[in-house]
């Protein structure tokens, strides 16, 4: 990744508001974008993007991906350079709830999102986020390969699968039969269960480690043994923005699908981070939650060797440092601390760790 790059550009992210998408906001604002942010208002309070104040920091626009015609104006407007797309429903047990709901935002607001940009034209990078659980899980113990085919137990997860779907006919069927001058870059990224300072999302492991904590109670645990591929925040963004700069300078190749996962040994079971978790915030043990649940993969991998071998990405935090980093960050937002300032921190040391760094006119516009 390359900081310099980014200076002036412009770049459209829908769905800032939420927790991935204010650290993604926050850092490309550091390196000197100008960022029009497109979402929902904060679906949890405390949230990330309040908290940050990255409102500050952006063009802020308050829009539903499922609405076409607000799409098409935002596009319009911004007249993006860059789109990450990040807007969804992000949640396996509410699909359960609200599956329509799911389906229109992760399969239709893709579809809008993509329309958008074909139809304004101009587009040089899109990255359309996804998820791990877009493949068919069967369970097995070999991590899933970007030619795995899509599947999905849940209507999340089969929302991931059919955006993917969406993507590939759209990339297939209208930007490369582009000419190269017009030419768009669409990509589509799979992260694994990615970790941070300033989630609070309901129905995600660590926030809710941390609510139950803070309230003197023993965290309940769904599925203790399920085993995961964690990683900070900061690593699945920046294998975004590395296939971002090169659709960016028109290579056609890294128009494609890609996995970006943790290494093998932090693919861990759910017990394991609930016990570091509970020791490094004091807490005096947990809970398995009783009663029937709903489906979730107990199983699930995701093999990067191909970003490792063609984009040189590797993840540069272990999870002990990741938890580490979730624990400094919510310590200093407890003790009502500056969290633009915490994040900011964490963004530049990771940048180093992994060999950028914030070009220093960027860096001093952003604090």
């Amino acid at each position: 990744m390359t900081p310099a790059k980014w200076q002036d550009r412009r770049v459209l992210v829908t769905g800032h508001t939420g927790f991935k998408g204010s650290w993604l906001s926050l850092l490309i604002a550091g390196m000197g974008a100008k960022v029009t942010g497109f979402a929902l208002d904060p679906s949890t309070d405390p949230n990330l993007f309040e908290a940050a104040r990255i409102d500050e920091l952006v063009t802020h626009r308050i829009g539903d991906v499922r609405d076409l015609g607000a799409v098409q104006q935002l596009f319009a407007k911004a007249r993006p350079e860059i789109v990450f797309h990040l807007a969804a429903q992000s949640l396996v047990r509410p699909s359960y709830q609200q599956p329509v709901e799911t389906y229109a935002t992760n399969v239709m607001g893709t579809a809008h999102v993509l329309e958008a940009a074909r139809q304004l034209g101009g587009v040089k990078a899109i990255v359309c986020v996804t998820s791990d659980k877009c493949y068919e899980n069967r369970e097995w113990v070999w991590p899933y390969r970007e030619s795995d085919p899509m599947g999905g137990h849940d209507p999340y997860s089969s929302s991931k699968g059919c955006a993917e779907l969406v993507a590939a006919a759209y990339r297939s069927s209208f930007f490369d039969t582009a000419p190269t001058d017009d030419w768009t870059g669409l990509a589509t990224v799979r992260a694994g269960n990615v970790i941070g300072g300033g989630d609070w999302a309901q129905d995600r492991l660590i926030p809710d480690i941390i609510r139950a904590l803070e309230a003197g109670a023993a965290p309940l645990i769904r599925s203790p043994q399920a085993l995961r591929p964690w990683q900070h925040v900061l690593e699945a963004l920046h294998g975004y923005l590395m296939i971002a700069e090169r659709l960016l300078a028109g290579e056609r190749r890294y128009a494609d699908a890609w996995n970006f996962g943790p290494s093998e040994s932090d693919a861990q079971s759910v017990s394991n981070i609930v016990e570091r978790l509970v020791a490094a915030l004091g807490g005096k043990g947990w809970e398995t939650a009783a009663g029937d649940q709903p489906h979730e993969a107990g199983l699930l991998r995701l093999d990067s060797s191909k970003a490792r071998a063609e984009l040189g990405w590797q993840p540069s935090l272990d999870l002990g440092e990741a938890l580490d980093w979730i624990v400094e960050w919510h310590q200093v937002f407890a003790r009502n601390q500056d969290a633009r300032a915490i994040t900011q921190e964490q963004i530049r040391k990771y940048l180093v760790r992994s060999g950028s760094s914030l070009p220093r006119q960027a860096a001093k516009a952003a604090a």
